[in-house]
């Protein structure tokens, strides 16, 4: 994995101002990791890019992810740590990209779904016709009774039911944390999504080191460009000498 310097990572922030958020990741991973083709990059399943995310963002900012949710019972804030260890550990082994389902009289060969089938999903007016889309591009066949038979004509829980299976076999691609909330003791899962919480640190990031660049810029006429070769101790060294 190439470890992004502060020009690059800067580069991609602001290119990613005016992109999805499956664009963003792909953006991520192309820089990350050069050497593996974009196209590549782009039909990998969602668990085995996220999982490259979660290994970038250790790169990045370290193991420990820490953050506040809002309990849905009570309102009150609280903080979650998360480990990268401890949900990589989740899925140790890398998904199979295709498998059967049987609901019912319905037998289903289903793939799993990559980047370009969720940014597909994604301009879906509702939940239901997303699952629905997703399904249709990631289905290989599908029979009724033994009778050749199309996504369209799928009921729902059957679509429901390759949905959970898709998630199953894909464990990365579905992060749920478990939650409890100490004030008033209520329990529940939070869908972690590695894509916009990634992209929300390097936001911040990007806002702190502009706002260091303005500083050192104006009290020392220093360019961007050298200003960013700095590394963090020494440009902290002289952000303190100008009182910043």
């Amino acid at each position: 994995m190439h470890a992004l310097s502060a020009p690059e990572l800067l580069g991609i922030w602001e290119r990613g101002l005016t992109q999805a958020p499956v664009e963003r990741a792909l953006e991520l991973l192309a820089a990350a990791y050069p050497e593996i083709a974009t196209d590549s990059l782009a039909v990998l399943s969602l668990g085995q890019r996220d999982a490259r995310l979660l290994r970038l963002r250790e790169l990045l900012f370290g193991s420990r992810m820490a953050g506040f949710v809002g309990c849905p019972r009570c309102g009150g804030r609280l903080e979650l740590a998360l480990d990268i260890a401890d949900l990589l550990a989740g899925s140790a082994n890398e998904p199979e990209g295709e498998f059967s389902l049987t609901v019912g009289k319905y037998g289903l060969r289903v793939r799993l779904p990559n980047s370009h089938d969720v940014a597909a999903a994604a301009r879906q007016a509702d939940l239901t016709a997303t699952r629905r889309m997703l399904l249709d591009r990631c289905l290989i066949s599908a029979s009724c009774g033994g009778e050749s038979t199309t996504g369209e004509h799928l009921p729902h829980e059957v679509v429901e039911a390759a949905g959970e299976r898709m998630a199953m076999a894909d464990p990365l691609a579905d992060i749920q944390v478990a939650v409890s909330c100490p004030l008033c003791e209520h329990h529940w899962r939070l869908a972690f999504d590695i894509v916009s919480f990634l992209w929300s640190e390097i936001e911040a990031w990007a806002c702190r080191i502009l706002r260091d660049v303005h500083t050192l810029a104006s009290a020392y006429g220093w360019c961007e460009r050298d200003i960013l070769a700095l590394s963090p101790v020494r440009r902290r060294f002289y952000l303190e000498m100008v009182g910043a």
